[in-house]
């Protein structure tokens, strides 16, 4: 499955179809903080990343992370992503370390994916 833009909160059917399409059990997200949108799927953040600068997004503004949805909330999410080494910004790392991005970047997918008080029981 390509990956596709998410403005509104998807199903926990959707949801699980997306993860259990390319990987199984996670699933490639990139997240626009400043539009607070986000896209989901695919095999690499790159897909993601080009599908939001194709629809307006800077891509200062968008961060990849990986998103395991049957995990504890704490653990869903890892920060990772080549897409997040942005020398412009001084962001020489593939983790996300800012704190206000991470934050930001979880409630969003709280918003649209998937939030701590919810399960995957479908």
């Amino acid at each position: 499955m390509q990956s596709k833009i998410i403005k509104e909160k998807i199903s926990k059917e959707e949801l699980v179809q997306i993860a259990e399409e390319v990987f199984g059990n996670m699933v490639k997200v990139d997240i626009d903080i400043r539009r607070e949108i986000l896209t989901a799927g695919g095999e690499w953040h790159s897909e993601g990343d080009d599908i939001l600068v194709k629809d307006g997004s800077s891509r200062e503004d968008v961060w990849g992370v990986n998103f395991y949805p049957w995990n504890k909330p704490e653990d869903r999410i890892e920060y990772n992503s080549l897409i997040n080494i942005k020398p412009s910004l001084n962001h020489k790392d593939m983790e996300i370390r800012d704190k206000k991005i991470k934050e930001q970047t979880r409630k969003i997918i709280q918003e649209l994916l998937l939030g701590d008080n919810e399960t995957l029981d479908v």
